[in-house]
C-alpha cells in the first residue's frame, strides 16, 4: 500500500465509485471530489453521500483510510456547454460524429481543479474513472489526453502529480468484475444500489444493474456490461 494519499474524482457514478474502491485498496489517504456544473443528471451527486457510508459500513478497514469529501461548483461549465448534459436536448449523434452528450473539455477541468484541490490537501496521486475501451468516444478520457494534462499539471504546478485512470482499458463487463475483485459481491451490490449513470437522471426505475431510464447511452452500457458479467459468473456466486 502507499503512503501517499490520493484524490478520486468521484462523481457518483459506476466508473468513479470503482475507482474509489480501487484507491482505497492502495493507498493510505482517500479523499473524493465531485463537480457540480450543471449536470442534467444532478441525482449522481446526491448518491455520492450514500455511496460513501455504504462504503464506510462494510469495509472497516476501507473506512479507516477514507478522508474528507469536497464539492466544488464549476457553473460556467454548464453556460458554456450546448450539450445534452447541461440542457433539456434529446440524446443524439453530433455534426462532428461525437455523441452530443460530449461536454467540451468537462475532463481537462476536472484534473486541473483536482490537482489544485490535491496540492492544497498535500494529495500527490488523483484517480479518474476515463476509459476509451468501453466508452462513448469522448475525447477527453483518451489514455493520451490523460497523459498529456499529467505533464501540463505537473510543469503548471511544478508538483508530481501522478494520474491513474484503472478503467482505461477494461469494458464494463471488466468493471463490474474489478468491482467484485475489490469488495466482492457486497461492493457489486452497493454500486448497483447506491450509484448512478443514467443520463436523464432516471432514479424511479430499478434493474438488476442499477437505477435508470434504460434506454440512454449510458444505461445501454451499463446494462451490457453488466449482462456479460453475470453470464460469466457461477450461477450460485451470482449477486442479486
Amino acid at each position: 500500500m502507499s503512503d501517499d494519499g490520493a484524490l478520486v474524482l468521484f462523481s457518483g457514478g459506476q466508473d468513479s465509485a470503482t475507482c474509489l474502491a480501487w484507491a482505497l485498496a492502495r493507498f493510505a489517504r482517500v479523499e473524493t471530489v465531485g463537480f457540480d456544473y450543471g449536470q442534467r443528471h444532478r441525482v449522481e451527486l446526491d448518491c455520492r453521500a450514500a455511496f460513501r457510508a455504504g462504503l464506510a459500513e462494510r469495509f472497516p478497514d476501507w473506512a479507516a483510510r477514507l478522508g474528507e469529501d469536497h464539492l466544488l461548483r464549476l457553473d460556467a461549465l454548464g453556460a458554456v456547454s450546448e450539450t445534452a448534459l447541461t440542457r433539456e436536448a434529446a440524446i443524439a449523434p453530433g455534426e462532428d460524429g461525437l455523441p452530443n452528450t460530449f461536454v467540451p473539455g468537462r475532463n481537462l477541468i476536472f484534473l486541473a481543479f483536482a490537482a489544485a484541490l490535491a496540492c492544497r490537501r498535500g494529495l500527490s496521486h488523483l484517480v479518474g474513472g476515463m476509459c476509451e475501451t468501453d466508452s462513448s468516444g469522448y475525447p477527453d478520457c483518451r489514455d493520451d489526453a490523460i497523459k498529456a494534462m499529467q505533464v501540463a499539471l505537473n510543469l503548471g504546478m511544478a508538483r508530481r502529480f501522478v494520474l491513474h485512470t484503472p478503467l482505461m482499458w477494461r469494458d464494463k463487463a471488466a468493471t463490474w468484475r474489478l468491482a467484485e475483485a475489490l469488495g466482492g459481491a457486497a461492493l457489486v451490490a452497493l454500486i448497483a444500489e447506491h450509484t448512478h449513470s443514467c443520463y436523464v437522471g432516471d432514479r424511479a426505475h430499478r434493474h438488476p444493474w442499477g437505477y435508470g431510464c434504460g434506454a440512454c447511452p449510458a444505461c445501454e452500457l451499463r446494462r451490457r456490461g453488466f449482462e456479460a458479467y453475470r453470464a460469466a459468473l457461477p450461477h450460485q456466486t451470482a449477486p442479486p
